[in-house]
């Protein structure tokens, strides 16, 4: 984006390099999920069976696939780093990634216990030691948990995109749509037998109660992103995503519980904090000078 200024110079607005790539992005992001997914679906049986694991798992990685895309876009036209993006190489405010990952499990802990207390289905480990023991243990437990998930989306939800739409929006705004836009990309999966959406059902109370429960996750992996960059975010991410499976949440009741927890503390992270504070990098507009044309005399 161009616009001309009154005087000999050209002024480049950042909006471009700064947004740029987020429709090929979403566009790589989706096309490659969904088309391994819907190779998963046909196939049919379960995600952790072969054939269709590997389709299942391939898909999975479409926002790293959608990331890659951007970089190398980027790499070939020379495009700056957005300015809201945070650096890979964090030093000590790398360790903020373990208080941040331990906040998302309580956040699923206090939720799963205010249902307890209200009524609801009552806290238990049981279902959650069967499924660590059926992985072989909690090391294949936590290693499969953050590969299927932080490590195969974080880098294109938060590393890529959400740098992206905070050119032009608020955190609490990019957040939101880009949770949005999260809940639609996980749609598939309620249809491959075996995975936990398609446990909870589409037209369900349960599957809206997920869906919805994506936006404050996203809120709150958006906060991690700022303050310590991917590995942040990935904890954050690995945190719910464990917590939930361990503690087996599927009651909606539970789950809009989790859902009001999340939402408390993403308002109360982000309303305590000041914006863009980890990006390090100053949101101003690229000024590219442009030689003057002498006028013209008849």
């Amino acid at each position: 984006m161009f616009q001309r200024t009154s005087g000999t110079g050209i002024t480049r607005s950042a909006e471009a390099p700064r947004r740029g790539g987020l429709g090929l992005f979403f566009a790589v992001t989706f096309s490659t999920t969904w088309a391994f997914w819907l190779i998963a679906i046909a196939l049919g049986g379960s995600p952790t069976s072969s054939p269709t694991a590997v389709p299942y798992l391939l898909g999975g990685f479409g926002p790293v696939f959608g990331a890659l895309a951007v970089r190398a876009r980027r790499a070939r036209r020379r495009e700056p780093v957005p300015a809201r993006a945070v650096p890979y190489r964090q030093g000590v405010r790398v360790f903020l990634a373990l208080p941040l990952l331990a906040l998302a499990s309580a956040s699923v802990v206090v939720g799963a216990l205010l249902a307890d207390l209200l009524g609801g289905p009552g806290v238990s480990l049981t279902e959650g030691r069967e499924l660590i023991s059926t992985m072989g243990g909690v090391v294949p437990f936590f290693v499969s948990m953050l590969i299927a998930g932080p490590l195969a989306e974080e880098p294109g939800w938060r590393g890529t995109a959400y740098p992206r739409l905070l050119a032009s929006m608020s955190r609490v705004r990019a957040g939101v749509l880009l949770g949005a836009v999260w809940a639609v990309w996980h749609l598939p999966l309620f249809f491959i037998e075996g995975t936990v959406q398609a446990e909870l059902g589409l037209f369900s109370w349960s599957g809206l109660m997920f869906s919805l429960s994506v936006v404050p996750v996203a809120l709150l992996t958006g906060y991690a992103y700022e303050r310590a960059g991917v590995v942040a975010s990935v904890a954050v991410h690995l945190g719910f995503n464990a917590t939930m499976a361990v503690l087996t949440v599927e009651s909606p009741v539970t789950q809009a519980l989790v859902l009001a927890v999340q939402l408390v503390l993403a308002a109360t992270l982000l309303g305590t904090s000041r914006e863009g504070r980890g990006a390090g990098r100053p949101d101003r507009p690229v000024r590219v000078e442009a030689t003057p044309v002498p006028a013209r005399t008849n």
